[in-house]
């Protein structure tokens, strides 16, 4: 005992459990779960499986294709108990800033700018999720358990000065060469801070066009906010192509990998069929003899029939989301309804690039500000541009006529049986329709430029063609007893459980001060008032 002269208290620390950990880790976990791919920050509401990703809830619900096999999923709105999941990632991203600071970085660093953006992105959808919500004191450690909420005019406030400052810090770290953002945590953009700060005005861009009902509030200032950005790419740049796409690219691995495409060779058996194409997104696509249905789509072979040629927009038929999940299976099963293109969603593991902030999309934000006069410039331009960018994507070249589709033919079962087909389609034939060609008409051109946004926004952008759908009635959602909610599409998700019974009172302060008769997915928040 004389001998032995190490403190109590350095037995007791456990060497294999660290207290504090690189900064660089905590960025590349903070980015898998913006991603989708992580196990925090689930924006869905429901499912801890399922987060804002390629082919899951989010997309469902924005009626792109739906889920026609109960055993994997359904269509329902199943609102009723909201996720605060991202809270954690909120909280990791102050943590990360802290383990920069204590490391002696500066006030103004890569990790505190990408942790703002971090705050902004997740407080903008948990707001538009559902209301007011925990912000001014949701992140101090102290009340973590029964925070206050924050009127939802007020969380915007905070998203658009959060982003504000974080364009302000790029600024200043790209003039002074800073190049400490870990490149290989930084699964995005590898370090590249100029893309960042592209990022962050395009965002508030998504943000500001978020708040068109609101352009005439003060206190937001939207359509100057929206000029400033406009009117001065040095100080605010934004994308440029969609090589500047904010996206998390799929490992090209095999099925053991944990950011494998969704949908790939290995589950092509057990789901290929399980998922079939949205009437909403089809009818959008088919009403205006858009070719971007034969390249995202595959024929309902029932109407095709005998026909060699089934590249006809009238053999493109989807379910409606409301329709009864038994009814859907037995139409599907009968080859009555269009499922995704096969070849290009089940043959390899990689597939498309996740987007959350694109180059197709920032175009008609752009497109709809010009058009509702926050800014001058040619609304027609950019919204012509953001048509084209989605046809580029899907491999449509407007200069062309002639194209080569690939489907699976009626009776084949594996992926490697997909067949050629071709088709012809003219840009310029296709812009003159009346439904194409921009309006004059200041509501019809929002109309449009929402409708062609929801097009282009088809698997990527989390849950924006939801709010858009919310915001502006474009394109019509349906109802139906599939949906749930007796049948009606809902405006908000309902708070978690877990703040009604350990937050309750705060809980009950909130319904009230937003004039909401109860916790429900009816209720008007302040946004959409």
């Amino acid at each position: 005992m004389v001998s032995c002269n190490k403190q109590i208290q350095e037995k007791q620390a456990d060497p294999n459990n660290p207290t504090t950990v690189p900064p660089a880790l905590v960025l590349g976990t903070l980015l898998t779960d913006i991603s989708g791919t992580g196990t925090a920050g689930r924006l869905s509401g429901t499912n801890s499986s399922e987060g804002v990703n390629s082919w899951d809830g989010a997309h469902r619900w924005n009626q792109y294709h739906c889920s026609n096999y109960d055993y994997y999923d359904n269509n329902i709105y199943a609102w009723t108990n909201g996720s605060f999941d991202p809270y954690l990632v909120m909280k990791n991203a102050v943590q990360m800033e802290k383990e920069n600071s204590t490391r002696g970085a500066p006030a103004v660093n890569p990790y505190e700018a990408v942790g703002r953006f971090v705050r902004a992105y997740y407080y903008y959808n948990l707001t538009s999720m559902f209301g007011d919500i925990p912000q001014t004191e949701a992140l101090d450690v102290a009340i973590t358990q029964s925070p206050a909420y924050t009127p939802q005019e007020q969380v915007f406030q905070y998203v658009l000065a959060q982003l504000d400052t974080a364009n302000t810090d790029f600024a200043s770290l790209i003039a002074s060469n800073d190049n400490s953002l870990s490149p290989s945590q930084d699964i995005m953009y590898g370090g590249n801070l100029v893309l960042w700060q592209k990022m962050v005005n395009t965002f508030q861009l998504r943000v500001l066009v978020a708040l068109s009902n609101k352009a005439s509030d003060p206190l937001l200032n939207v359509p100057a906010r929206f000029a400033a950005i406009l009117g001065s790419p040095s100080t605010y740049p934004v994308f440029s192509g969609q090589a500047d796409d904010y996206k998390f690219v799929y490992n090209p691995g095999n099925a053991n990998t944990y950011s494998t495409y969704p949908f790939n060779p290995t589950n092509f058996g057990s789901i290929a069929q399980r998922f079939n194409m949205a009437d909403t997104y089809v009818k959008a696509l088919t009403t205006l003899n858009d070719a971007r249905v034969f390249v995202t789509c595959e024929p309902a072979w029932a109407y095709v029939a005998a026909d060699p040629n089934p590249c006809k927009y009238n053999y493109f038929v989807g379910a409606s989301t409301g329709l009864p999940l038994a009814l859907m299976y037995a139409a599907a099963g009968v080859d009555s309804f269009s499922f995704i293109n096969r070849q290009r969603y089940y043959s390899n593991y990689t597939g498309e690039p996740n987007v959350l902030v694109g180059y197709k999309e920032m175009c008609f934000n752009i497109a709809e500000g010009i058009t509702r006069g926050w800014a001058t410039g040619n609304a027609e331009a950019w919204y012509k541009l953001g048509i084209t960018e989605s046809m580029a994507f899907y491999g449509i070249d407007v200069t062309k006529t002639s194209f080569t589709t690939y489907f699976l033919p009626k009776g084949a079962n594996s992926v490697t049986q997909v067949a050629p087909y071709p088709y012809n389609f003219d840009f310029t034939t296709y812009y003159a329709q009346p439904s194409v060609a921009l309006s004059p008409v200041t509501t019809t051109a929002i109309n449009q430029i929402v409708l062609q946004k929801y097009i282009a926004s088809f698997q990527n952008s989390g849950y924006e063609s939801y709010y858009n759908w919310r915001r502006t009635g474009v394109p019509a959602f349906e109802g139906g007893s599939g949906v749930g909610n007796n049948g009606i599409v809902p405006i908000r998700w309902a708070y978690p459980v877990t703040e009604q019974q350990q937050n309750t009172d705060n809980w009950k302060k909130a319904l009230t001060a937003q004039g909401f008769t109860q916790d429900d997915l009816n209720q008007v928040m302040w946004l959409l008032k």
